[in-house]
């Protein structure tokens, strides 16, 4: 072969470098054989045996002729000369002027995908390539993905570093255990760091009750099981409890939910343990058949057997304190949610006791011990205090002060668990504990989750009128079926917000988006309103009138100052509740149906209720929020509206309204702040009167009872500092005597 002849590197391209040369060698297309020094730059051979081989040289050179390349910071012209020529010509480069860098980075802001028109017309613009604009695109985003991933990286490693440090302290706590039966160490993988915990802690529990018992049989004369469960040795609390004289009782120092406070640092360990224990107990509860639950006679309902819970779970938060009843269920149901958000609503109070306030009166969270971890409520424990009501005034609220724990058990999989704190402060005043109740949470395909939900409560109910005992001691008024069918509904609700696929064909129908969420949000409000005020709640001191029996009402009044939300003066509240003879789904449909609405309401007076617009916002045709307009023979009232809200699931049902202004409830239609409409909520509440025959709920309309709940508010005075006369009492007794009596008028007519 002579010595002058190339030899193509076609089979060599990743030897071929960034200004054309061949890696190693230095030649321009091809390589030499016996012609060393035939160009610039040109390597002896030999150099081939040097410590970075030829092909890592030539990688190299070529990351970096692709970065250049696609950067598009450097433009290059192209080589002259005799395109036949082996040897391209060495290439110029000019970078990008500040002009051209800060107009795509503005363009970048706006839009970091352009398409090939934006592309062409950007170029255009700066003078540049298209190719050379898409390239510095490409670039920029790689830049921006590698910034975010450099930070989220720098986050999971200082958590990684919390949990590696909390893993050593674990490893160190259990390298020092002992075994709580013999006192010998325990080898570590035997059990749970859950379970080791709990065991070292009944073995300390066990030997305080051993000490208080013996105390107790000394000075007091009784033993300890009469007291509940205490907490770790401490100094006593003068608030909390103390000795009667003479006696050697525990009293409370008030009312329940105002004199507790945030749980102190010595008692916030228990409270970890005892929110672990919980959570285990929720679980096996849920997901455990017979012969814990058994099932009733008419295979309708899971009735918990005691003795077998005692059996289960012996320790718990102790034994059944005296006169006391067990209510426990457990319900199931599928419901339109996703799971996340039905974790974050149970772990937010105000979304919480917003969702369920036809249970929930009032919620406070005390304190957050823990907020989760990654970002979530997986871990979360809060202490709170709640009081949960049935919507009458005959039925005592109960109150509980508990601690809420969230866990993640799988992928998809949640469970929050509730269980009483009264331990930490014993006082007669507790008439209900609530032992480990909660939900376990999964996910389903397309946004839905199955939710089973456990209610164990333990309760002096001897506060009960004998309309509601039935109904109480069926655990219908507090029990899981009604937490369950409550969330249901909300979740049926919430979508319908959340809704933009309305059809447009049916008259009335509000379709715009923001007028939707405006109009649900104030009848949310109304719907709250009307439900803390008509319960028995420790709120409100109510006052009964007149009546004998059954048919008492029970009025209170309150002064509205500085409220948007209401009317400013002074506002009479009346409530009363009886049995009717009539299914709750009959007595449903015609307190909701504006045509029979002159049969019962006085102050329409006669007039012809029509309905102007109406949001749908659950699958039964009953569930709807209305706009209802009084087209009354009196001219001073031919411009009345009324905002009404009707809800009705297998537990119970409303039908609240209240009078709106037709200036504020325009600026509501078009989307504005419903939070300035001034509203006093009336309206009733149906419960199935708790018999065999009323077991299918609202909607069965078999030959079961109803208990009826009516209750208005009314405002007679518009001076806060205004005195009440008996006048103004008169006349709200006299409305829902009259109202009461035509209610009972038109439903037995319908029912003879």
């Amino acid at each position: 072969m002579p010595a002058g002849l190339m030899i193509p590197a076609r089979n060599m391209p990743s030897m071929i470098s960034g200004n054309g040369n061949v890696g190693g060698f230095g030649t321009s297309s091809g390589l030499t054989l016996g012609q060393p020094n035939m160009m610039e730059g040109q390597l002896h051979p030999l150099e081939m045996t040097q410590n970075t081989s030829e092909s890592e040289i030539a990688r190299m050179r070529d990351e970096e002729f692709d970065s250049t390349t696609k950067s598009g910071s450097d433009n290059h012209e192209g080589a002259s000369g005799d395109d036949q020529d082996p040897r391209p010509k060495k290439k110029r480069y000019h970078r990008h002027t500040q002009h051209q860098i800060h107009e795509m980075e503005a363009f970048f802001k706006e839009c970091p995908h352009p398409d090939d028109k934006q592309r062409k017309e950007l170029g255009r613009e700066l003078g540049l390539e298209p190719l050379q604009v898409k390239f510095w695109f490409q670039n920029k985003r790689t830049q921006m993905k590698t910034q975010h991933e450099r930070q989220e990286n720098t986050q999971l490693r200082a958590e990684n570093e919390k949990l590696r440090a909390d893993n050593m302290r674990f490893r160190e706590a259990l390298s020092t255990a002992s075994c709580p039966n013999c006192g010998g160490p325990t080898a570590v993988g035997q059990m749970s760091f859950d379970e080791h915990h709990l065991r070292l802690e009944n073995a300390r529990l066990r030997e305080e009750i051993d000490r208080i018992s013996a105390i107790a049989a000394k000075y007091v004369g009784k033993p300890v099981v009469n007291y509940p469960l205490l907490s770790s040795p401490m100094p006593p609390r003068p608030l909390d409890f103390g000795a009667q004289p003479g006696t050697g009782e525990m009293y409370g120092a008030g009312d329940l939910l105002r004199s507790i406070s945030a749980p102190s640092e010595a008692d916030k360990p228990m409270i970890i343990e005892l929110a672990v224990a919980a959570m285990e107990e929720l679980i096996r509860m849920a997901q455990m058949g017979e012969p814990l639950w058994m099932t009733s006679l008419d295979c309708t309902t899971s009735m918990l057997n005691e003795e077998e819970y005692i059996r289960t779970f012996p320790r718990g938060i102790g034994p059944k304190p005296t006169g006391f009843k067990c209510e426990a269920s457990r319900e199931t149901a599928v419901v339109i949610m996703n799971h996340i958000n039905l974790v974050e609503i149970l772990m937010d109070v105000h979304q919480w006791s917003t969702v369920f306030s036809g249970i929930v009166s009032k919620a406070t969270t005390l304190d957050v011990l823990s907020t989760g971890v990654a970002g979530n409520y997986n871990g979360a424990l809060q202490v709170m205090t709640a009081e949960f009501q049935v919507p009458s005034p005959l039925v005592p609220t109960r109150e509980s002060y508990y601690v809420r724990y969230c866990k993640q058990h799988a992928e998809g999989t949640w469970a929050v668990v509730d269980v009483s704190l009264d331990n930490l402060r014993p006082s007669p005043t507790v008439r209900c504990r609530r032992r480990p109740s909660g939900c376990l949470i999964q996910e389903m395909p397309n946004g839905y989750s199955k939710v089973t939900w456990v209610e164990h409560v333990e309760v002096d109910d001897r506060g009960v009128h004998n309309l509601y005992k039935q109904l109480v001691s069926s655990g219908h008024a507090f029990g899981a079926k009604r937490w369950i069918a409550t969330l249901d509904r909300q979740c049926e609700r919430l979508a319908s917000v959340m809704a933009t696929n309305i059809t447009t064909g049916d008259v009335g129908v509000i379709t715009n988006q923001d007028g939707r969420k405006s109009m649900l949000k104030l009848a949310e409000r109304m719907v709250i309103s009307f439900c803390a005020g008509v319960s028995a709640s420790t709120a409100h001191t109510w006052t009964t009138l007149s009546g004998t029996g059954a048919d008492d009402v029970r009025v209170m009044t309150r002064k509205s100052v500085d409220d948007p939300g209401r009317p400013p003066g002074i506002v009479l509240s009346a409530a009363t509740s009886f049995w009717l003879p009539v299914s709750p789904k009959r007595v449903f449909d015609f307190l909701r149906d504006e045509n029979s609405r002159s049969e019962w309401d006085i102050l329409s007076n006669g007039g012809v209720v029509q309905e102007m617009a109406h949001i749908a916002n659950g699958r039964d045709t009953g569930n709807c929020v209305s706009l209802l307009r009084v087209n009354s023979a009196n001219s001073s009232q031919s411009n009345m509206l009324i905002l009404q809200e009707s809800c009705a699931d297998p537990t119970a049902s409303f039908v609240i309204y209240a009078p709106v202004d037709i200036v504020a409830m325009n600026v509501v239609l078009n989307g504005g702040d419903p939070d300035y409409v001034a509203l006093l909520p009336s309206g009733f509440a149906i419960l199935p009167d708790g018999t065999p025959a009323s077991a299918g709920g609202i909607g069965d309309a078999g030959s079961a009872g109803s208990l009826l709940t009516v209750a208005f508010q009314i405002l007679v005075d518009s001076v806060p500092t205004a005195k009440l006369s008996l006048g103004s009492v008169a006349t709200v007794n006299n409305l829902i005597a009259c109202t009461v009596e035509r209610i009972k008028a038109s439903l037995s007519c319908e029912n003879a």
